[in-house]
């Protein structure tokens, strides 16, 4: 019985994506606390359902979240609504007519692909990922294409954990890496997301209405100050060079002698140190000293505990 209403709260929440407690709760017959220690339960599972109260209130599921598409294949969602579609005309149910349209909708989505530059795919997600950040690209796309408003989660590089209101304006693509650029409510000013640190995104409901703007306005300087900027001198091994044009960018890098150089500005966060050394000494630091220094003590270090 509990299993059996923890999968129709999950089902009505696929299907309306937010919907108020006491409503689950007269509909299952169960009880609003019921209700809530459920939700508890579903999280912990790791089905992102939130409880939230004010403007924005009331139970909600995250817009990025998906059943696995193993449950169906296409045929079989095509075969199964073709079958309840003849029932439905031939008997007055609205169960049925209900779980029709369900599978409509899940079928429209699984068949909408993300296409955020006509004909070009880009796949930014990690290898292995289960598809959970292309959920959070479509979602994204759709919220700037449609100037709808997110409700996000979101993790900074800081480990600070904290859900806002954004008004997506753009998606951006740099070094491998995707972000929107959206007006944050908390904040009451413009920032920059990076896509792979959204936990959840879900639709608000409300839109907004695009102010006018142009390239300029975007920094691109993605959250470093200019003292946490660092011109390098690197030199580059032949056997190495397509990794770190893949890094660096093919533009930085010139030949020179049996090998190549780049000379450029990267941002010294604490992981350029780390990135050097996993090329295995086939890049190199010419300058600065200091950078070069770290870089030593560093493999100094992971030689001591070999």
């Amino acid at each position: 019985m509990k299993y059996d209403v923890m999968f129709k709260i999950l089902t009505l929440l696929l299907q309306k994506r937010k919907i108020t407690a006491n409503e689950i709760a007269s509909r299952y017959d169960v009880s609003v606390r019921t209700v809530y220690r459920y939700i508890e339960e579903m999280n912990v599972c790791g089905v992102p359902v939130d409880v939230a109260r004010g403007r924005y209130g009331g139970v909600t599921i995250a817009d990025t979240f998906r059943l696995p598409t193993g449950y169906f294949t296409r045929e079989e969602y095509s075969a199964t609504i073709n079958a309840l579609e003849a029932m439905a005309s031939q008997i007055s149910d609205e169960s049925v007519i209900s779980a029709k349209e369900k599978l409509e909708s899940r079928q429209k989505n699984e068949k909408r692909e993300l296409s955020v530059s006509g004909n070009i795919i880009v796949d930014g997600g990690a290898w292995g990922d289960s598809g959970k950040f292309t959920e959070k690209m479509k979602v994204c796309e759709q919220a700037v294409n449609s100037c709808k408003c997110l409700m996000i989660d979101y993790i900074s590089r800081e480990g600070e954990h904290s859900k806002r209101v954004i008004d997506p304006y753009v998606l951006i693509f740099k070094q491998n890496v995707w972000y929107v650029w959206a007006f944050c409510h908390t904040k009451q000013e413009f920032r920059t997301f990076k896509i792979g640190r959204i936990k959840s995104a879900t639709f608000t409901g409300s839109e907004f209405k695009k102010k006018e703007f142009n390239r300029d306005d975007i920094g691109l300087n993605f959250y470093y100050k200019d003292d946490e900027l660092i011109d390098v001198t690197l030199e580059i091994e032949k056997n190495m060079l397509a990794d770190a044009e893949e890094w660096l960018g093919i533009d930085n890098i010139e030949p020179r002698g049996n090998g190549f150089v780049a000379s450029l500005t990267l941002p010294d966060d604490g992981v350029l140190v780390n990135k050097i050394l996993s090329y295995g000494g086939a890049v190199k630091v010419i300058s600065p000293p200091e950078l070069k220094e770290r870089v030593k003590l560093s493999a100094l270090k992971i030689a001591e505990q070999i």
